[in-house]
């Protein structure tokens, strides 16, 4: 009798940490284990308290693994109205302060015994593998499949120059294809890849499904049903528009006469986002970041993202969700949502303009149960399971090829580039020196004595040694 597939979704970053990596990964393995059919196993990082300090926001710390497993849950069981039964595990992470995520520790393949390495699904695989030391993804799982999430190459090109952003470009390239059998785009937003598909695999948290409802009873019930009328909410870094934004209003004051904004979030950048709205004298008010599922957004009618940077805009789909007008830019980002009535799209500075005006003058159009439902994670799995193919994976024993790795004589080159290239890749991420010119974080090869110890890891004999 086969087993039931095992899915391992490994992911960068963990709540509470509010971003895309740490939120949409959480509902895929919620959705992929309703219905009892497939045993699924988050995989996300654990850090230690000193970085949790910096990553996690209102001070919440954990002081076990086992403190944040519980929290996790809860917060999902929260907002999806069921209980989930996948199974979470923690890799070693460490937070690199330059480029402002998590990095993985030592071989986090590992996470996943031999016994259960069926199918892997890498959520940002450039970012898991660019310093993977270790067994080779595609010899240890079946299927590998890779969901690229951010447009990393946007963020190099702005702040290190087009020559970092080539070099990035192909560095993305040879880890992916090298780790992965299949891989998604969630846009054409993102880098191209060879044999990628594009389609958005992301839901809407169900917290935001049919609030476009509750604002057409009170419209039929005589009701005011929008007292506020624009905002923007995201991460406060100057790459998520924000820029973008308040030089539209700054140039159109006179044409957006009345027009006030309020943005919504939290970041690197929150002080000078502020400041540069007080010296550009805009009707701009900015509050801290927030929970988009607040009450508080229910009353406003209109959406503006004028981002380039991103993938698919989880806080548009969720304004879509919740029936507002989204004024967006003409961009391969937000085709996904243009099936919308309410997506109000525009190509130039003019069309913001247009699109803005006539969107706060209009009322919003009432989505119908198929348009609810192309937004719901229900759909969003759908879609993932369609373009991953993983149904059609046999659950067939693994063979003992699992446990194989580069550490081994018997490796052969002849007549297998990929596993060449595979192991060039293994031979420099296993240098420090390698390591250390490509951005890796010191000493992250293997995870320290107080990671092991936090994580119930074994201690390498080395540290035991060294500790004597």
């Amino acid at each position: 009798m086969d087993k039931k597939q095992h899915v391992a979704i490994f992911t960068t970053a963990s709540l509470p940490w509010m971003t895309g990596t740490a939120v949409n990964p959480l509902f895929r393995a919620a959705y992929l284990s309703k219905n009892g059919e497939k045993k699924v196993t988050l995989v996300i990082p654990w850090l230690s308290l000193k970085d949790q300090e910096i990553v996690y926001p209102n001070r919440i710390t954990f002081s076990s693994s086992t403190e944040q497993e519980k929290y996790v849950h809860q917060w999902l069981e929260e907002r999806t109205g069921f209980k989930s039964f996948f199974s979470i595990r923690f890799y070693p992470g460490r937070f690199s302060q330059d480029k402002r995520s998590v990095l993985a520790v030592g071989d986090i393949s590992e996470v996943i015994p031999d016994e259960d390495a069926d199918i892997a699904v890498l959520e940002e695989p450039e970012h898991l593998t660019w310093y993977h030391h270790g067994k080779q993804w595609k010899v240890k799982f079946r299927m590998v499949v890779g969901i690229i999430h951010t447009n990393y190459l946007e963020y190099v090109r702005e702040k290190n120059g087009r020559m970092q952003a080539f070099l990035l470009k192909v560095i993305n390239s040879w880890v992916v294809s090298i780790y992965c059998h299949k891989v998604i785009r969630l846009s054409a937003a993102t880098q191209d890849y060879p044999k990628s598909i594009i389609c958005n695999v992301h839901g809407v948290n169900p917290k935001f499904l049919g609030i476009d409802k509750q604002k057409i009873e009170q419209l039929q019930n005589g009701k005011q049903t929008f007292t506020k009328g624009a905002y923007y909410i995201g991460k406060m870094v100057w790459s998520k528009g924000y820029k973008e934004l308040l030089k539209l209003l700054h140039d159109h004051q006179k044409k957006l006469v009345g027009l006030e904004v309020d943005l919504y979030g939290s970041g690197e950048d929150s002080d000078q986002v502020q400041e540069a709205a007080k010296r550009l004298e805009v009707s701009v008010r900015v509050h801290p970041g927030c929970d988009h599922a607040d009450p508080l957004f229910h009353d406003y009618k209109v959406f503006l993202n004028p981002s380039t940077t991103d993938v698919v805009c989880t806080t548009t789909a969720e304004a879509l969700a919740m029936g507002k007008i989204i004024v967006c830019a003409n961009h391969p980002s937000n085709e996904f949502f243009k099936q919308f009535p309410n997506c109000w799209t525009y190509d130039d500075r003019n069309g913001f303009v247009e699109a803005t005006r006539k969107a706060l003058a209009a009322e919003p159009v009432q989505l119908t149960d198929s348009q609810r439902h192309e937004l719901s994670w229900e759909a969003a799995t759908e879609r993932f399971l369609k373009v991953s193919e993983l149904d059609q994976v046999s659950t067939r024993k693994l063979s003992n090829i699992a446990t194989k790795n580069f550490m081994s004589t018997s490796f052969n080159f002849q007549g297998n580039m990929e596993d060449a290239s595979a192991y060039v890749h293994f031979l420099a991420s296993g240098s420090e020196a390698s390591r250390k010119m490509f951005g890796a974080i010191p000493g992250s090869l293997q995870p320290d004595e107080q990671q092991c110890k936090e994580l119930g890891l074994a201690i390498p004999a080395g540290m035991q040694s060294s500790r004597k």
